[in-house]
C-alpha cells in the first residue's frame, strides 16, 4: 500500500465510501473479485446492480460506479440516483452509452476498459486473415461435398493490412500481423495522440514484431485502401465516425479486399456493403459486430457467400473478465491514493 493516501474518497484513508456493481462480460461476480475489490479499497461498501438497475442496497454514498451492461436510458436513471458519484469505470472499451447527457452534465471523470480486449480481438483478426488468404471457407464446402480439390493460398508476406485505427486494439492487430510477415499499413485520427495513462497490464500489451507503416491521418484513408487485402476497423464510435464507412470507402478497396469489422457495427453502412458484397466490388466481409444486435436473422448479410458472422465474440475469452477486474483494481489504489486514474476519456472526442 501506498503511505501518502489521500484520495478524494469520503471512505476509510480516501477510498470510496460505497461502489456500485453492475455485471460486466455478461457475467456474475466470483467472490474473489469481489475479494480483489475490498482488498483494493479496504472498508468500502459494495452495492450491487442489475442490468435493469435495480440495487441490492442505499445508493446515496456511491462514489464509484464499475458499469457493465446497462442501457444508456438505465445508466443515466442510476447516476441520478447517486449525488455522491465521482467516477464512472466502464467495462467495455466503447463509451457511447456512458458519455451520456446525465454524465456529461454532472462532469463525472470516466474511464473505459482500453487494452483488456486487446488481445483477443487481435487473435480474432489474424484467425480471419490466415483463414481467409489459405482458403478455408473454400476447402470446408469441399470438404462437405466430399471434393478432393486443393485451392492456392497466400502465404502472410504477400498480404497487407489496413488498420484504421491505431488504439490499443489496432496496435495490437498491428503486432501479430507484422510477427506473421504482413505488411501493416495503419491510419489514426490523432497523429501524436499520447500513451501515457493507458493501461498496459495483464498480456495486454503487445510489442511490435515490425514497424507499422502509418500512412497517415485520416485524409490518407485511400491509400490505405487502395493498398490493403484486408482492411480492419477499429475505430471508436463517435459523432464523426458512425456510418463514415460507407460506398465510397468500399469503392477506393482493392479489388478482392475483406473488410473486417471488430469495432463498431454503427460505423459502417450496412446497405453499402451489401451493395459492394453483391457486385464483387470487395471479396469479402468478416463481421463481429452489427448496427442493431444481434443480428436479425432476416438481414441479407446472412446469406451471401463471402460473408463470415460472428456474434460479437472476438473479445470473448477465459481471460477477460481477469483483466477486466485486474484494471478498476488498478484505478481504485490509485483512487485511494489520489494519484491519476489510467485510461481516462476525453468527452470532447469520445474515448
Amino acid at each position: 500500500m501506498n503511505g501518502q493516501m489521500s484520495g478524494p474518497g469520503s471512505g476509510p484513508a480516501g477510498v470510496p465510501a460505497a461502489i456500485a456493481l453492475s455485471p460486466i462480460l455478461s457475467a456474475r461476480y466470483r467472490a474473489s473479485d469481489l475479494e480483489r475489490i475490498r482488498l483494493a479499497a479496504p472498508g468500502t461498501r459494495l452495492v450491487g446492480v442489475s442490468p435493469e438497475g435495480i440495487a441490492d442496497d442505499d445508493l446515496g454514498d456511491v462514489e464509484v460506479l464499475l458499469r457493465g451492461w446497462l442501457p444508456a436510458e438505465v445508466f443515466d436513471r442510476l447516476i441520478a440516483r447517486c449525488p455522491g458519484l465521482r467516477w464512472v469505470h466502464s467495462a467495455s472499451a466503447g463509451v457511447e452509452r456512458v458519455l451520456t447527457p446525465g454524465a456529461l452534465a454532472r462532469g463525472l471523470t470516466i474511464t473505459n476498459a482500453r487494452g483488456v480486449f486487446s488481445r483477443p480481438i487481435a487473435e480474432y483478426v489474424m484467425m480471419m486473415v490466415l483463414a481467409i488468404s489459405r482458403r478455408l471457407p473454400g476447402l470446408l464446402e469441399l470438404q462437405r461435398e466430399r471434393t478432393w480439390q486443393p485451392l492456392e493460398g497466400l502465404e502472410m508476406r504477400e498480404v497487407t493490412v489496413g488498420i484504421v485505427g491505431l488504439g490499443s486494439i489496432g496496435r495490437a492487430v498491428g503486432a501479430l500481423a507484422s510477427a506473421f510477415g504482413c505488411r501493416v499499413l495503419a491510419t489514426r485520427r490523432r497523429l501524436e495522440r499520447p500513451d501515457e495513462g493507458v493501461w498496459t497490464g495483464g498480456d495486454a500489451a503487445l510489442t511490435d514484431a515490425r514497424p507499422i507503416e502509418m500512412a497517415g491521418g485520416p485524409g490518407a484513408l485511400p491509400h490505405l485502401l487502395g493498398e490493403s487485402d484486408f482492411v480492419v476497423l477499429a475505430l471508436p464510435l463517435t459523432a464523426d465516425t458512425e456510418s463514415f464507412f460507407g460506398g465510397a470507402a468500399f469503392a477506393q478497396m482493392k479489388t478482392g479486399a475483406w473488410l473486417i469489422n471488430v469495432a463498431r457495427g454503427r460505423l459502417v453502412d450496412e446497405r453499402a456493403l451489401e451493395r459492394a458484397l453483391r457486385e464483387g466490388r470487395i471479396g469479402g466481409a468478416a463481421l463481429d459486430t452489427f448496427r442493431e444486435e444481434p443480428l436479425s436473422p432476416d438481414s441479407p448479410l446472412w446469406s451471401l457467400p463471402n460473408v463470415i458472422i460472428t456474434p460479437h465474440t472476438a473479445w470473448s475469452s477465459a481471460r477477460a473478465l481477469d483483466r477486466s477486474v485486474e484494471l478498476f483494481c488498478e484505478n481504485l489504489v490509485r483512487f485511494r491514493d489520489g494519484r491519476p486514474l489510467l485510461n481516462v476519456v476525453d468527452p470532447a472526442v469520445g474515448y
